[in-house]
């Protein structure tokens, strides 16, 4: 299991995006030498965890438990069979392409360490929206990405460090639940009624999604 690649994005204006300003971070490129990762603060002040990449809505993206996103080679290649495109590292936005790496059976509150210093922790599955459409240029996109279920991950920063492309990924933590990245990704798209599910993975949740779900619990109790 291994970082084929470390990718990062620089401010770009487009026409579709969600950002007030019509800039965006999420064409991402491969880049040389280490990057420095670190706890970017919280969503809506911090931006990306990686030094040199640029998140630009700061409304939706980034912050302490979106500070990373990771995607694995192996779906892009499925990716590109089924759009008959070439779809390079970093094509989906993610900020870390993997190799051997169940990225999306990935359990929340899994951690990984990256290279010799570096640790991450699992929080939740990557919402597909409006700029990431637009970025890819297909018809349906955000259908045709919820349908497929494969939605990578976001992490959040336990111990800061560098990262070089082709560093090793080891799981040094898997907790004992079976809330998967997969799962988090189906109960807040298409299957609400599995929200309650979510809980079982506690804090390590996004804070977002436990409130999301605690919020469906609610509503469904019984009243007396």
């Amino acid at each position: 299991m291994k970082v084929l690649t470390v990718n990062a994005g620089r401010p770009e204006a487009v026409g579709h995006t969600d950002a007030a300003d019509g800039v965006t971070g999420i064409g991402k490129q491969p880049v040389d030498g280490p990057v420095r990762v670190t706890d970017p603060g919280p969503k809506g002040t911090g931006g990306s965890g990686l030094a040199g990449d640029t998140v630009c809505d700061l409304r939706h993206h980034g912050g302490s438990d979106q500070a990373v996103y990771a995607f694995a080679r192996e779906d892009l290649d499925g990716w590109e069979r089924v759009l008959g495109r070439r779809l390079a590292n970093g094509a989906f936005g993610e900020n870390l392409t993997t190799s051997g790496l169940d990225v999306n059976g990935a359990r929340i509150g899994e951690r990984w360490r990256i290279g010799p210093d570096l640790v991450l922790e699992v929080t939740s599955s990557r919402i597909p929206c409006r700029t990431f459409a637009g970025h890819l240029g297909e018809k349906g996109w955000v259908r045709r990405f919820t349908q497929a279920g494969a939605p990578g991950a976001y992490l959040r920063v336990i111990e800061p460090g560098e990262i070089r492309s082709g560093d090793p990924v080891e799981i040094v933590h898997r907790p004992g639940h079976e809330v998967t990245v997969r799962l988090d990704f189906e109960a807040s798209t298409t299957r609400r009624e599995l929200l309650p599910h979510l809980l079982a993975a506690g804090n390590a949740l996004h804070p977002e999604t436990l409130r999301a779900a605690l919020k469906y619990v609610e509503k469904k109790a019984p009243r007396e």
